[in-house]
């Protein structure tokens, strides 16, 4: 599963009304404080410019506005996510204008005086709140894309759309039966890429994909299905997979990696154009992202989504760039030799052989550069970063999350599948005496070796 890139995010509503925010940078006053809320409208012309009228009569900045389709109100069409930047003492006055042309008026987050604790997913269930939120794509395409004018093709991407937002947590994911041409076309490109699996791969995955093979039925006559990849690595790893219709915001995203969650799609790529797919589909997500960013990464892709919960917009944008540079599109040194990493790259036989051309630029991994570097979503990537060696790649992805500043910090508990908030002398406590009990397991098993 892609994230869309930040430097092209842009106001925008698609065809299909999946989403659509507009990104603002705006000035923080020193007696004002975040505030995030989501709002519902009633379906009448204009309630949208008359709710938004005293955020500019009141003089608050807004830093932030979404549109997401609404799940829970059948008297409206789209919930409205803002963060903004709000004085203490125009705070009720908003919200009170707000009640009075809302549905709802939901608050996720006040001034530090009240919450320091921006709203973010706390259990794994949560993910349900956003998991259909897709920000293109969808059971619709672009203009541009291969399937636009195939009226098969698009319906047959309706019908994975209606799985992935029929979906909860804790449901097995429907087995899908593959048709011939979409086998053939899976087939294509699982036999381009195990060619060049030898020579461009990293040796890491060279070491999973027989594993994959034997126990996922990768086979070039056969698409695996979601369900039971997702049990192989929950079994391996604890991740699993979750459908999705198309591609999810990078705060999303990255939130279903805290709890050890891929979103992953289960339609395949138009038969037209084999080489390359200008979106997320489920060669992607089984060759690429299965292997690499999920049993290869397992650990470092919770940590970068744990350090996503509560960060700050700009940061979340920064962790989302270095995902896409490593993770999607990495490339490292191996005995003297480049080889390819990332997901995006190991899932493409056509940009497999481009990136280690000498067509695109390389540049060396430098995290606080790299996160900075804009890139295109629909193309081959001009630009690549080379990391020292694969564990160097995970290290200094490592050593820029912890510099995220948050005035708490989180951890994953496994035994509820929930997000514990560290920000007291009782969370921490309590934290204190987990590690004891690990160290003492630790120690024992020390005692028993001597």
């Amino acid at each position: 599963m892609d994230i869309e890139p930040p430097a092209t995010k842009k106001s925008k509503m698609d065809s299909n009304g999946e989403a659509s925010y507009i990104p603002v940078q705006t000035p923080t006053g020193e007696n004002s404080a975040n505030l995030s809320l989501i709002f519902s409208l009633k379906d009448e012309q204009g309630s949208l410019v008359t709710s938004l009228k005293p955020f500019q009569d009141m003089g608050i900045n807004m830093t932030h506005l979404e549109s997401r389709p609404s799940k829970s109100n059948p008297g409206s069409e789209y919930d409205f996510y803002v963060d903004c930047v709000c004085p203490p003492d125009k705070k009720e006055d908003l919200l009170s204008s707000l009640r009075a042309n809302s549905l709802t008026v939901n608050i996720l987050s006040r001034d530090p005086g009240e919450d320091e604790v921006p709203w973010f997913p706390r259990k794994i269930a949560e993910i349900d709140r956003f998991a259909n939120q897709v920000l293109s794509y969808g059971a619709e395409l672009d203009s541009d894309h291969p399937g636009f004018t195939d009226a098969v093709y698009r319906a047959r991407r309706k019908q994975f759309a209606d799985i992935a937002f029929h979906c909860k947590h804790g449901q097995p994911i429907p087995r899908v039966e593959y048709t011939p041409q979409e086998i053939d076309t899976w087939r294509t490109i699982f036999t381009n890429l195990v060619d060049l699996f030898p020579t461009h791969a990293c040796k890491e995955h060279n070491h999973v994909f027989p594993l994959l093979q034997e126990n996922c039925g990768y086979r070039e006559d056969n698409i695996p299905q979601l369900e039971e990849v997702s049990q192989y690595l929950q079994s391996c790893t604890g991740f699993r997979l979750r459908p999705v219709a198309g591609l999810l915001s990078s705060r999303d995203f990255l939130a279903g990696l805290a709890f050890r969650v891929f979103h992953s799609t289960q339609y395949i790529r138009h038969y037209s154009q084999p080489n390359y797919t200008p979106e997320p589909d489920v060669c992607h997500e089984l060759i690429g992202h299965v292997r690499c960013s999920v049993i290869l990464f397992a650990q470092f892709s919770q940590e970068i989504g744990l350090a996503s919960l509560g960060a700050p917009e700009e940061y979340v944008q920064q962790l989302a760039t270095l995902y896409w540079f490593t993770i999607e599109f990495g490339l490292c040194k191996q005995d003297g030799q480049t080889k390819a990493y990332g997901a995006g790259l190991i899932s493409s036989f056509g940009e497999l052989q481009y990136c280690l051309s000498d067509k695109p630029e390389v540049r060396p991994l430098d995290p606080f550069k790299t996160s900075l570097q804009t890139y295109p979503i629909t193309e081959m990537q001009p630009v690549y970063f080379l990391a020292n060696s694969f564990e160097d790649a995970k290290q200094k992805l490592m050593e820029f999350a912890r510099t995220i500043p948050r005035p708490f910090s989180v951890r994953y508990n496994p035994y509820t599948q929930s997000v514990d908030i560290i920000k007291d002398k009782s969370s921490v406590q309590t934290l204190v005496n987990d590690i004891r009990y690990e160290v003492d397991i630790l120690q024992d098993a020390l005692r028993k070796l001597d």
